[in-house]
C-alpha cells in the first residue's frame, strides 16, 4: 500500500521559511518521480514543483520559482520542500504526490494527506 505522510507545517511570518518533508512507503522510491501540489483556501490544485526520481532533473511553478527548492533522500525514502521568502499567497495546503512518472501539473495518482501552511504575520 503506498503511503505519504507530510509534516513540516505551521503558521510563519511573511518572509520566513519552512521545510516540508514527505516520507514514503510502498512502493520503490528512488524509481519514482514525485512532487508537490497545493491548494489555497476557496481555490483549486496548484502543482509547486517536480522532481526525477534520482533528483537530477527539477521543475517549478512560476509563482514559487527561486524561493522553493524539492530535493529528496533515497535513502531515507523521503521528499523535502525547502520554502524560503515565504508571502501570504503561499498559505495553503500542501501536498506530497507521485504520478510515477515524471509529470508537472496536477495529476496525481497518488497523494499524502497534507500539511497546512500558513504565513501571516
Amino acid at each position: 500500500e503506498v503511503q505519504l505522510v507530510e509534516s513540516g507545517g505551521g503558521l510563519v511570518q511573511p518572509g520566513g521559511s519552512l521545510r516540508l518533508s514527505c516520507e514514503s512507503s510502498g512502493f520503490t522510491f528512488s524509481n519514482t518521480a514525485m512532487k508537490w501540489v497545493r491548494q489555497a483556501p476557496g481555490k483549486g490544485l496548484e502543482w509547486v514543483s517536480s522532481i526525477h526520481g534520482d533528483g537530477t532533473t527539477t521543475y517549478y511553478a512560476d509563482s514559487v520559482k527561486g524561493r522553493f527548492t524539492i530535493s529528496r533522500d533515497n535513502a531515507m525514502n523521503t521528499l523535502y520542500l525547502r520554502m524560503d521568502s515565504l508571502k501570504t499567497e503561499d498559505t495553503a495546503v500542501y501536498y506530497c504526490a507521485t504520478d510515477l512518472a515524471l509529470t508537472v501539473g496536477v495529476g496525481y495518482k497518488y497523494r499524502g494527506q497534507g500539511t497546512q501552511v500558513t504565513v501571516s504575520s
